[in-house]
Order: C-alpha cells, then sequence, then structure tokens
C-alpha cells in the first residue's frame, strides 16, 4: 500500500505512517517499497531478534511453566527459537542439567549454572539466530536418550500438521522429538495458522503441549484429537 493510502484510511499525517513504516521494517514485519510498504513473504521467518520481543511475556510464562515439569539433575534436548531460549532463562535456577542443544543461545543461558553438563554439535554457526543446523546436529540429538526434549516450531497448520522455515529445522526437531523419554512441544498461541514451507510431523508426537493461554476452539480441538496434555502458562511460575 502507499503512504498516502495508508494515511487516507487511518486518519492521520503521511509522516506518521513513515514513522510506523519505519518502525514495522526494522521489525522486518514489512518491507519498504517506493512511496508505500508491503507485507513481508510470509514463508521466510522474520529476524531472530524481532522474534525474541514478539509475545515476550508469553513466552517469559511458557519457560516458567516447563521450569515447573522438568526437575533437577534432568537431561535435557532443547532445540532452536526464542521460546526454547526462554524455557533455558527459566531453567538456569536448576541444578546438575544435561543439556543436549544445538541452540547457542539456550547454551550460554544455562552455562551460567556451572553445576550443567551442556553438549552441542559441530558445524557452521547459523547466523544472526546463532544455532546449528545439518547431520551433526541430528547424529548429537540421536545420540542422547534425554529424559525431556523440549522444542518449537514456526507454525501450526489447521490439520493440525507442524511446520518450519526449512527442512533442516524440521530434521532437527523430529531428531528431539525421536530420542527422548517425553516430548514437549513449547508455542504460544499466534503459531496457529502461521503458514511456513518446511512440512513434518504433527500436534500428537509431543506429549505435552505447554501454551500461553487458553487456545480457541479450533486449536482446542486439534489438542483433544492428538490425545496431548495441554498445560497453560498462567504466569504462576517459579
Amino acid at each position: 500500500m502507499s503512504v498516502e493510502a495508508l494515511a487516507e484510511q487511518f486518519t492521520v499525517t503521511p509522516q506518521t505512517i513513515r514513522r510506523d513504516v519505519n518502525a514495522l521494517c526494522d521489525a522486518n514485519l514489512l518491507r519498504r517499497r517506493h512511496g508505500g510498504a508491503a507485507k513481508v513473504d510470509p514463508t521466510v521467518n522474520v529476524s531472530y531478534d524481532a522474534r525474541r520481543v514478539a509475545y515476550a511475556e508469553a513466552k517469559r510464562r511458557i519457560g516458567d511453566e516447563v521450569a515447573l515439569i522438568v526437575p533437577s539433575r534432568a537431561s535435557v534436548a532443547l532445540g532452536i527459537g526464542t521460546t526454547p531460549e526462554m524455557v533455558a532463562q527459566a531453567l538456569a535456577h536448576h541444578e546438575d542439567l544435561t543439556i543436549v542443544t544445538n541452540n547457542m543461545n539456550a547454551a550460554m543461558q544455562l552455562a551460567a549454572n556451572r553445576s550443567n553438563r551442556i553438549f552441542v554439535p559441530g558445524g557452521m554457526l547459523r547466523l544472526p539466530d546463532r544455532d546449528l543446523l545439518g547431520p551433526e546436529t541430528e547424529a548429537l540429538f540421536r545420540a542422547y536418550r534425554t529424559d525431556f526434549g523440549i522444542f518449537g516450531v514456526g507454525g501450526i497448520e489447521p490439520d493440525g500438521s507442524l511446520v518450519d522455515f526449512e527442512r533442516a529445522e524440521v530434521l532437527a526437531r523430529q531428531a528431539i522429538c525421536q530420542s527422548c523419554r517425553q516430548s514437549i512441544l513449547v508455542v504460544d498461541r499466534s503459531k496457529f495458522g502461521r503458514p511456513a514451507p518446511a512440512q513434518g510431523g504433527t500436534l500428537g508426537d509431543a506429549d505435552i503441549v505447554v501454551l500461553d493461554g487458553a487456545p480457541e476452539p479450533a486449536l482446542a480441538a486439534l489438542l483433544e484429537a492428538a490425545d496431548v496434555e495441554v498445560r497453560i502458562a498462567d504466569g504462576g511460575g517459579r
């Protein structure tokens, strides 16, 4: 849309629209076009830093809820993304954790506690996300039988399929899910209906789904059909 059309629609000045467009472009939610702006391609993920601040409070509550499930001295496989990073932050006060992760943001959160053992794969660090993907990552997850496997997802399709933005993300997530005793999907409700191109797995792959609030009827029906335990992060936390 053009700046002029947006200004007319919202009854504000073009200068106000330009400031708002700049802020949304900085958050990687819009792309600048000559004289206006367009939506970001939904098949391309937004930047890690933008995702970090989006729904931050919801993700914090999810992390605190997971910290109530995972005890000290447990072994945990932890996947990529901003919500697993928030889980790592919530687990920072647990003792003697064995962590297997390809999420360097999460690894650094947990490295502050010297009682933890942290295993990370080799390979090239993906920037700016600061994570690792590929065969070495999948092999590392499959080399351990962890008590808990904790993973996020790019989106949840209306039929309950799980989707991510790259095939390598799907393969790493599936390696976590298949190599743990109890799998935990951590996801805020904005992910329901969010499109992404790489498909793999369903809601039923998780033993526990931790949400930031009560699901809408369509998502609730999918969760019931998948026969998974649902935990609602209500902010009680630690």
